[in-house]
């Protein structure tokens, strides 16, 4: 069930604002009650010294048996006052009694009067009804302000929480605007209140990272559907050639080996797409100690040794560090770097294979001269099917997934990706975490 977020705060509101007016209500309650026996016992207090001064002054115009009337003068007009005394052989002298059914604290004290030749005790008690029945009006008082204070107080805070919920109501009805035809909208948090702020600015730059996305997406879609139309438009035109007229064992076997080609073209695209997918699921790299990731390197320059002696280059590695590796995803990065600087090196120049540890983390780059590389186009060198170059030199040869493999071998290891270019050199590389990872790996052809 969807809880309300405003029915929360303001049953929360009411039910803070019944105990508070509660509490405050319970204490004059309390204070009230407390004030009242105060003022019974002083009222008891007054009673006891007005009954010593008339039994103790010695009045002689008095004799004991017109004692009774004396009290009865004396407690005229106070009905709710009861007096008892009894002499010291046990005979009650006087007594003016509350009601049966009332009950009250009996206040006792001995008296001395003239006449007498023992001391009285004498008993006062003050009838308690004015006092409880005020009480119980004041409770109900009480009750009815805590319970009407509550509800007043309660709708105005429902009241300002709907006020105050507002902003988001007018958020949410911005963000059910957004599609993926309008990412180009964005929140606009001028009226927002400043707490809010934080979460427009974040949902905003989330919105950026969604039309970016977005766009990649997009541009994805058409270089996939590019690098797919070449071979298979070259495919579906050979065969209708081939199957125009008659053609000899010698030219068909020709048309197979052309159409072949880009079959096996058409098969690295979709293995090196398939690659860059269970990358991107977050798989990590089955890692074992390599000793000279040198030596590794060595290997792969010299499966590129006749590419770089058609380009008339010449590798050169310095450094060498240990680390724990997925070795064959590292050739395969190593590859993939060194193909694209034998195909932008400038000719009869030197690539420098560089590789350098600090024992936290690895890296390998590759430097070679050539044509500067554009500020703008650095931080995409490492996209999907972006090439730097306009007229996408050599597509029939490379499909632009090489970099993007590298910058996913990189992430498997925990790593990243590296590049610069300025004064003629250009360097691209990765560097890997030293952390130890167990995943397996997935496998794929090189680009």
């Amino acid at each position: 069930m969807i809880r309300s977020l405003g029915a929360q705060l303001s049953l929360w509101l009411a039910l803070q604002s019944l105990a508070g007016l509660g509490l405050v209500c319970g204490a004059l309650y309390l204070a009230l009650d407390w004030t009242l026996a105060q003022r019974r016992h002083e009222t008891l207090a007054q009673k006891e010294t007005a009954v010593r001064e008339l039994l103790a002054e010695g009045r002689a115009e008095h004799r004991p048996e017109e004692l009774p009337h004396v009290l009865d003068d004396m407690l005229a007009g106070h009905g709710d006052l009861a007096l008892q005394l009894v002499d010291g052989a046990g005979r009650t002298v006087f007594v003016r009694a509350l009601p049966a059914d009332v009950e009250a604290p009996a206040h006792r004290f001995a008296v001395a009067v003239d006449g007498w030749p023992a001391p009285m005790q004498a008993t006062l008690q003050l009838d308690p009804r004015a006092d409880a029945a005020l009480l119980r009006r004041m409770a109900w008082l009480l009750v009815l302000a805590a319970l009407g204070g509550t509800a007043v107080i309660s709708l105005g805070g429902w009241l300002l929480v709907r006020l105050g919920l507002a902003p988001l109501r007018q958020l949410a009805a911005q963000t059910g605007q957004l599609d993926a035809d309008t990412l180009a909208q964005r929140l606009d948090g001028r009226a927002q209140p400043a707490e809010l702020q934080p979460l427009i600015a974040q949902f905003n730059a989330l919105l950026d990272r969604l039309a970016a996305a977005y766009a990649q997406m997009e541009a994805f879609n058409a270089d996939v559907a590019h690098e797919l139309n070449t071979p298979l438009a070259t495919l579906i035109s050979g065969s209708e050639l081939a199957l125009r007229k008659s053609r000899s064992l010698a030219e068909l076997q020709e048309v197979l080996g052309s159409n072949l080609e880009e079959l096996d073209r058409l098969a690295h695209i979709v293995a090196d797409m398939l690659f860059l997918s269970r990358a991107q699921r977050g798989i990590g790299a089955r890692r074992t100690q390599v000793a000279s990731l040198a030596a590794l390197a060595a290997e792969v320059a010299e499966f590129h040794e006749a590419a770089l002696q058609q380009a008339a280059l010449v590798v050169r590695i310095e450094g060498d560090a240990a680390a724990a590796v997925d070795a064959g995803l590292l050739q395969r990065a190593l590859s993939n770097l060194l193909g694209n600087a034998t195909r932008h090196a400038a000719p009869g120049s030197t690539v420098l294979l560089r590789i350098a540890g600090d024992g936290d983390r690895t890296e390998i780059t590759v430097d070679n001269a050539g044509p500067a590389i554009a500020p703008a186009h650095l931080p995409r060198l490492f996209d999907r099917f972006f090439r730097a170059d306009p007229a996408r030199s050599q597509a029939d040869q490379h499909h632009g997934l090489g970099l993007a493999i590298v910058a996913a071998i990189a992430r498997m290891h925990g790593g990243g990706t590296l590049a610069d270019s300025s004064d003629g050199r250009t360097r691209i590389g990765l560097w890997l975490s030293a952390a130890q990872m167990t995943q397996t790996s997935p496998n794929g052809a090189a680009s």
